[in-house]
């Protein structure tokens, strides 16, 4: 035999073991194996209970406000009241102050608050070459931004839907594009922003939730992060009817925090400690340009009568390795982060005390321990 005949004979005979092996594997349809979600029970129980905290959402019916303008010979450009956004878009509406600040020709910039929006910003304007000073009252994690749960959520919160106009819809999609560009770039940076699995877990249909009191996804903007897919009984554990799974991203916002502060003032930024109570505070500054993200406390300063706050308490369970996921479940939800699992899912609009209630952190634990005592296994 030559070698072209046993090249060709030995080809048809590995074909035809193939083609035998293909007819034995099970076929796609009714009786292949579902992929399972192996999703590992959380550890419940108050004594587990380390920290509970109330945090306030600078919430704006019309949306978050970026706007310029002139206070004496000083321009403001505001950036603030973003609801439960202000995570998600802290890069995308940076990046809108940074332009409105880029056409006033000024170079040395000074901008209000060190929360994750204000430093976003004073980064951006480094980038372009803007020597930037940063006044705050506080510093992290004595921010309100340290009291958010930190995962991709660009519309929670962040306007009413039926207040709001397409012009701002508009720039809330720009924003929204930017951040997510910005924060691709900050995956497998010591876990600073990484993908986890998020799943909804409901007895009740899932619908869209656009009361931005309740906490949903006012607006939805596809091709970013993966659509949500409902679950059938064959691939998870849950005990509920309907079960939603996606792929969504989470910071672990000491380390963000930690990295944003700590760039800034490698790259040159100067910080003081300096609480701005009025206008005039504002007018003695040095600089030209002021960037105000101050969030709440821009309310009274700049007389803000659309601001209000959200208020949402949070419970942090000590943390369980296995466990990575997000859960909504039944108006309560978790959050695993590498400081400890976080328990929430209330708002309270208008209210300004930041008391924890432990009445609603028993409401939190029994709820989650309602579903996961439903889970099989």
């Amino acid at each position: 035999m030559n070698r072209r005949n046993f090249l060709h004979t030995a080809g048809m005979s590995s074909l035809a073991v193939a083609a035998g092996v293909s007819s034995c594997a099970p076929r796609m349809g009714s009786t292949a194996t579902l992929a399972m979600h192996h999703v590992p029970k959380l550890k419940l129980s108050l004594d587990r209970i380390v920290k509970e905290t109330v945090g306030l959402r600078p919430f704006r019916a019309s949306g978050p406000r970026i706007a310029k303008e002139a206070l004496g010979s000083k321009t403001i450009v505001h950036n603030y009241g973003h609801g439960g956004s202000g995570w998600s878009l802290s890069w995308g509406t940076g990046n809108l102050a940074r332009e409105l600040v880029l056409t006033t020709g000024e170079k040395k910039v000074a901008v209000l608050g060190s929360g994750t929006v204000g430093l976003a910003t004073a980064r951006l304007l480094q980038e372009k070459g803007c020597e930037v000073t940063i006044y705050t009252k506080d510093l992290p994690p004595n921010v309100t931004s340290n009291l958010a749960t930190g995962t991709w959520s660009p519309a929670s919160r962040v306007c009413d839907p039926k207040v709001a106009t397409q012009v701002f819809h508009d720039q809330w999609e720009a924003a929204t594009r930017f951040s997510f560009r910005r924060f691709q770039f900050m995956l497998g940076m010591d876990d600073i922003v990484s993908w986890v699995d998020e799943y909804g877990v409901s007895n009740e249909p899932f619908r869209p939730q656009t009361d931005p009191s309740m906490g949903g996804e006012v607006y939805h903007l596809p091709g970013l992060i993966p659509e949500r897919k409902e679950l059938t009984p064959k691939e998870h554990s849950f005990g509920a009817k309907y079960v939603s799974w996606r792929s969504s991203m989470m910071f672990n916002i000491p380390s963000y925090l930690h990295h944003q502060l700590s760039t800034f003032i490698m790259l040159g930024g100067k910080l003081k400690v300096h609480e701005i109570k009025k206008l005039e505070d504002i007018d003695a500054l040095p600089e030209l340009c002021i960037v105000n993200c101050m969030g709440l406390g821009a309310k009274e300063i700049f007389n803000d009568q659309e601001l209000t706050p959200i208020s949402g308490q949070l419970a942090c369970l000590i943390p369980q390795r296995e466990v990575t996921y997000k859960l909504n479940a039944r108006g309560a939800n978790i959050i695993s982060r590498k400081d400890g699992i976080y328990l929430g899912g209330n708002g309270i609009v208008g209210n300004w005390d930041t008391t924890p209630k432990r009445e609603v952190t028993e409401k939190f634990v029994d709820t989650i321990q309602q579903v996961m005592n439903e889970m099989k296994g």
